[in-house]
C-alpha cells in the first residue's frame, strides 16, 4: 500500500512540476519570512535545561537573588609592578563608571575603602607582626621621604644610615629588604631601564606576593540578547577605555578581557561562524560527492535544491515550534543536510539505474521516475521515519538543547522525505537527466560479494568479539564524559586565556560552591564545618569580612602606629628638587659611603648603591630626573595606605558596606556561603570529589561546581533514557513496516554493533564525550537506520548482491557527503564542535562498516548470481 501511494504521489507531481515547483518556492518565501520574524538565537546557557529540576532551581534561585554575580566582564590586569596594576584598574573604573548606558555597574573589589582600611586586620598574628616590622624598620626612610618624597629625601636618609655605621649604632640587617629594592631598581636606571619602584613590594615582602600577580576589575554590561554577542558593545567601551590607560600605552601593564558575559559572546560567535561556515562547505562538497555518484548536473541540482527548500521549511518550522534556538540546537541544519541528502542520493542513484522504458524521453522518464517512487520510495519512508523517531526520543528529556534538536530534527526528516518525493521527482522531469543503467551499482564488487558470503561465519565471529569488547568497555565505565563547559570553548580566544592565567590563582578559581542558609548563626555553622572538608581550602560568607583576633591585632597596629604616623604626617613638604639639588645630595651620600667603607659587610647592598650612584654622577639632568620620578611616582600612594591601614578600630558586620553585603545576603534575609576548593585547574573528578563533600554537609548546595556536576548527570541520564526510548520505539517502527521479527533484528543488530565499535574507537583514543558532541547518538541512530534498511528491505525483494546494487553505491556516497559535512564541524576553531564532528566522524566510519561488512554477512544466505 505504501509502494502504491508513494508511486501515485510521484506520478502526480510530475505530472504536475512546475506546479509543486512554484509551490515550493512560495512554501519556502513564507518560511524565510516566519524566520526573521519569530526566531531568535540565545547564548543564554541558562535555559539548556529544564526548570523542573531540583538543582537548576537553586541555580536559577541564586542568578535571581545575586544577579551581581552573572553575566559579568572581567579585566585582568597585570603590572610591572602592583603599582602600576593598580592605578590602571582604578583609572578603568573611573571611566567606565560614566557610562551608565553600557554598564550596570563598575567595581575594583580590592580597592573597596572598607577593605583597604582594615587590609591589615585580616592577616594572620604572625603574618602582621612580619609585616609591621617590615615597616617600623622602614620608618627612618618613610620618614625622611615623606617630608621630601624626592631621591634627595631618599639620599638623606640614606646619609643618616652611613651616620649609623659610622657611629656603630645601625644593624644594616634590619634594613636589608629596603636597601636591596633601593639598589636593584638604582642599578637598573644607570643601565638605561629605569622603571617605577614598587615601594609596596619593598615594604609588604610576602605580603604582596600572596595577593596575586593581577589587579581584578568587575562590570556588569547591559545586554542585547537578540544580538549574537550580547556584550559586544560594552566590550568595544571596554576595550577603547583599556587601551587609552596611560601604562597600557606604554606597554608596561597588560589587560585582558575575560568573565561569563565575555565567554559567551565569544563562544557563540565562535560555535556560529563554525556552524554557517560549515554549512556552507557542506553544500559545496557535498556537490563534488554527488558528481561522482550520479555523474551529471541535471542530478546534482536538483539534489541540492531539495536540500535547501528544505533546510529552509525545517528552519521556518523551528521558528514557530520553539521560537528561540540555543548552542546546541542551532546545529540542527548540519544534521538535517548531513541526514537529508541520503534520501536524495537513494532515489537519484535508483532513478539513475532504471530501463530506458520508452522510446520517448518525456514518458520514459515520468515512467522511470513513477517506479523508482515503488521501488525506493517505501524504503525512504521507512528509513526517513526510523530517523525521525530516533531523534524525536530526545523531546522528553530535561536537557532543553537536545529536546529542542530533537524537535527539529525529527520533524526535519519528515519535511525531507515529502521534498525528496514530491519536489525531486518534478525537477527532474523538468531537467530531464538520462537513465544509464551501468552506472547504477558497482558491477566490480560481485566477487566480494562471494568472498563474504564465503567466509560469513567468521566474519560474524569477529564482530561478536568486537561487539563483547564494546560491551565490555561500557560495563566498565570506560566512555568519560566531560562535563568541565570551559573545555568546549576555544581555549585561543582572549577570554579563556585571561580564565587560564585567573584559575592559576586559588582564589579566583570558578570551581566554587554556595550554600544558602537563614541565618548568620547558621552560615557561621556550616562555615566551620565545610572548613574542615579535606577537599575546601577556604569558606567565606558575610562574617568573613570581619577581622578576627581584632583583641591580638589592634595593640599591634596602634603600637606601630604610635612609631609611624608622626612621621608619616609632615605639614611642610620640601619643594621638588632641582638636578643639581640631586647631584648636591648624590655626592654627600658618595662621600660618606666612601668614609664608612671599611665598615660595611662584603654582602651589602650598600656597595651596589654606592656602584649606581658613581654612574648617576655623568648622567645628563633629564635622566637624573627621571630616576627621580620613577623612583617616588608611587610614594604619595604607598604613605596614604599605610595612614589608613593604621588608623582601624574595633569592626563588627554592622560596619560591612552594602556593596559587600549585597554579594553575600539576599534582601529577604537569607546568607550565602561560598566555597572554595584547594587547587586550581580542576579535573573533573576533582570537581565530582569536591561537590560531593560539599553535599555531605549541606546537600542543598549550588553554584558553578554543582551545576558542572548537576548538569552532566543530568544529560547522561537523559541520553540513556532517550537512546533505551528511540531503540525501542525503533524495533516497534521497523517491526510495522518489515511485519517480521528476524527482519527487524537485521537492522537493529548492526546499528548496536556500530555504537560499540564506536566506543571502542573513542576509548582508544581518548576522546570523551561532552555536552557538545554527545549529541552525536541522534544522528548516528538516524544515519545508520537509514543505511541498514536500504539493504534489508532489498534483500527482501530478492537482491543478492548487496555490495553491487545501486543501493551500496548509494550508501558509500551518501556516507561519504555526510562525512563532508561532518569534517567541516571537525575543523572548527570551536573545541566543542570540532569534537563533534570528529566523533560524528567516528561514528559514520563505524556504521558503515557495519553496514558493508556486517550486513551483507549477517543476511541469510541465497544464492549468488553467477556473471
Amino acid at each position: 500500500m505504501v509502494s502504491v501511494f508513494i508511486g501515485r504521489m510521484v506520478a502526480l507531481c510530475s505530472r504536475h512540476a512546475w506546479f509543486v515547483i512554484i509551490f515550493y518556492i512560495l512554501l519556502a518565501i513564507a518560511s524565510v519570512f516566519i524566520t526573521v520574524k519569530r526566531l531568535d538565537i540565545t547564548t543564554d546557557t541558562t535555559k539548556m535545561f529544564s526548570t523542573s529540576m531540583a538543582w537548576k532551581q537553586r541555580s536559577d534561585w541564586m542568578g535571581q537573588n545575586f544577579p551581581q554575580r552573572e553575566n559579568l566582564l572581567v579585566a585582568l590586569i597585570k603590572g610591572n609592578i602592583p603599582e602600576e596594576g593598580e592605578v590602571s584598574a582604578e583609572a578603568l573604573v573611573r571611566i567606565l563608571s560614566k557610562d551608565t548606558k553600557n554598564f550596570s555597574f563598575v567595581s575594583y573589589p580590592e580597592n573597596t575603602p572598607y577593605l583597604v582600611k582594615n587590609g591589615l586586620m585580616f592577616l594572620d598574628p604572625p603574618i602582621l607582626d612580619e609585616t609591621l616590622n617590615r615597616m617600623i624598620q622602614a620608618q627612618p626612610f618613610l620618614s625622611s621621604l615623606a617630608a621630601d618624597p624626592s631621591m634627595r629625601g631618599l639620599f638623606g636618609a640614606l646619609d643618616m644610615v652611613v651616620l649609623g655605621i659610622k657611629e656603630k649604632q645601625v644593624d644594616l640587617s634590619q634594613y636589608n629588604d629596603a636597601l636591596n629594592g633601593f639598589a636593584n631598581n638604582l642599578t637598573l636606571a644607570v643601565q638605561g631601564k629605569s622603571e617605577p619602584f614598587s615601594w609596596e613590594k619593598s615594604l609588604s615582602g610576602r605580603l604582596s606576593d600572596m595577593a596575586g600577580q593581577y589587579q581584578i576589575v568587575i562590570a556588569k554590561p547591559k545586554q542585547n540578547l537578540n544580538s549574537f554577542q550580547p556584550s559586544g558593545q560594552a566590550v568595544s567601551v571596554m576595550r577603547q577605555a583599556i587601551a587609552d590607560l596611560p601604562y597600557v600605552k606604554s606597554g608596561v601593564v597588560k589587560v585582558y578581557i575575560t568573565g561569563d558575559a565575555q565567554l559567551n559572546d565569544e563562544e557563540f560567535s565562535t560555535v556560529l561562524h563554525g556552524m554557517v561556515t560549515g554549512l556552507f562547505a557542506s553544500f559545496v562538497l557535498v556537490g563534488g560527492w554527488l558528481f561522482l555518484a550520479v555523474r551529471t548536473w541535471r542530478l546534482i541540482f536538483p539534489i541540492l535544491w531539495v536540500l535547501f527548500i528544505g533546510l529552509v521549511i525545517t528552519t521556518g518550522f523551528a521558528a514557530l515550534a520553539v521560537g528561540t534556538l540555543n548552542l546546541i540546537s542551532v546545529s540542527f541544519a548540519i544534521l538535517f543536510v548531513s541526514i537529508a541528502v541520503d534520501f536524495g542520493i537513494q532515489f537519484s542513484v535508483r532513478f539513475r539505474g532504471q530501463e530506458q522504458i520508452d522510446t520517448n524521453q518525456n514518458e520514459s522518464i515520468y515512467k522511470a521516475l513513477v517506479l523508482t517512487g515503488k521501488e525506493a520510495g517505501h524504503q525512504i519512508f521507512t528509513a526517513a521515519v526510523a530517523a525521525a523517531a530516533g531523534f524525536l526520543a530526545f523531546t522528553p528529556t530535561n536537557f532543553i538543547g537536545v529536546k529542542q534538536l530533537g524537535l527539529i530534527a525529527g520533524v526535519g526528516m519528515i519535511i525531507a522525505f515529502i521534498c525528496t518525493l514530491t519536489l525531486l521527482p518534478a525537477l527532474l522531469m523538468i531537467l530531464k537527466p538520462k537513465i544509464v543503467k551501468k552506472l547504477a551499482g558497482f558491477p566490480k564488487m560481485y566477487k566480494i560479494d562471494a568472498q563474504v558470503r564465503k567466509y560469513r561465519f567468521g566474519i560474524l565471529s569477529v564482530c561478536a568479539l568486537i561487539a563483547a569488547f564494546g560491551i565490555f568497555l561500557l560495563a566498565d565505565q570506560k566512555v568519560a564524559f566531560d562535563a568541565d563547559p570551559f573545555h568546549t570553548k576555544d581555549a585561543n580566544s582572549e577570554g579563556m586565556r585571561a580564565l587560564h592565567l585567573m584559575m592559576g590563582d586559588p582564589n579566583a578559581t570558578p570551581y566554587t560552591a554556595d550554600v544558602i542558609v537563614d541565618s548568620a548563626q547558621e552560615a557561621r555553622t556550616i562555615s566551620e564545618k565545610l572548613a574542615k572538608l579535606s577537599l575546601v581550602r577556604n569558606v567565606v560568607w558575610l562574617g568573613s569580612f570581619v577581622p578576627e583576633d581584632q583583641d591580638t591585632k589592634l595593640p599591634m597596629l596602634q603600637n606601630a602606629a604610635t612609631i609611624l604616623l608622626p612621621t608619616l604626617k609632615i605639614d611642610n613638604l620640601g619643594s621638588k628638587p632641582t638636578p643639581e639639588n640631586l647631584r648636591k645630595s648624590l655626592t654627600t651620600l658618595l662621600q660618606g659611603l666612601e668614609s664608612v667603607k671599611q665598615d660595611i659587610p662584603t654582602n651589602s647592598a650598600l656597595y651596589k648603591i654606592q656602584k649606581a650612584l658613581l654612574k648617576m654622577k655623568t648622567m645628563s639632568n633629564a635622566d637624573l630626573m627621571k630616576i627621580n620620578d620613577d623612583m617616588v611616582a608611587f610614594l604619595p600612594l604607598l604613605l596614604h595606605r599605610i595612614e589608613t591601614m593604621l588608623t582601624v578600630n574595633t569592626t563588627t558586620m554592622k560596619d560591612i558596606p552594602q556593596s559587600l553585603v549585597g554579594d553575600y545576603k539576599t534582601k529577604s534575609g537569607k546568607y550565602r556561603v561560598e566555597v572554595y576548593p584547594k587547587g586550581s585547574n580542576l579535573t573533573n573528578k576533582q570537581i565530582a570529589a569536591f561537590v560531593k563533600q560539599v553535599q555531605s554537609v549541606a546537600p542543598q548546595a549550588a553554584g558553578t561546581s554543582v551545576d558542572i556536576i548537576e548538569s552532566a548527570k543530568t544529560v547522561v541520564h537523559a541520553f540513556s533514557i532517550a537512546a533505551l526510548m528511540a531503540v525501542v520505539t525503533l524495533a516497534i517502527i521497523l517491526f510495522i513496516a518489515l511485519r517480521h521479527f528476524v527482519d527487524m533484528l537485521l537492522v537493529l543488530a548492526p546499528l548496536i554493533l556500530s555504537g560499540l565499535m564506536t566506543i571502542i574507537v573513542i576509548v582508544l583514543v581518548n576522546q570523551p564525550l561532552n555536552f557538545a558532541n554527545i549529541i552525536t547518538l541522534p544522528l548516528f541512530l538516524g544515519v545508520g537506520v537509514s543505511f541498514n534498511i536500504y539493504f534489508v528491505m532489498n534483500w527482501r525483494e530478492g537482491i543478492k548482491n548487496p555490495l553491487s546494487s545501486p543501493t551500496a553505491r548509494a550508501v558509500l556516497f551518501s556516507a561519504l557527503t555526510t562525512g563532508t559535512a561532518f569534517g567541516s564541524l571537525a575543523a572548527s576553531a570551536h573545541p566543542g564542535t570540532a569534537s563533534m564532528g570528529i566523533l560524528l566522524l567516528i561514528s559514520l566510519a563505524c556504521t558503515l562498516v557495519a553496514t558493508l561488512v556486517f550486513v551483507p554477512a549477517l543476511l541469510p544466505k541465497r544464492d549468488i548470481d553467477e556473471h
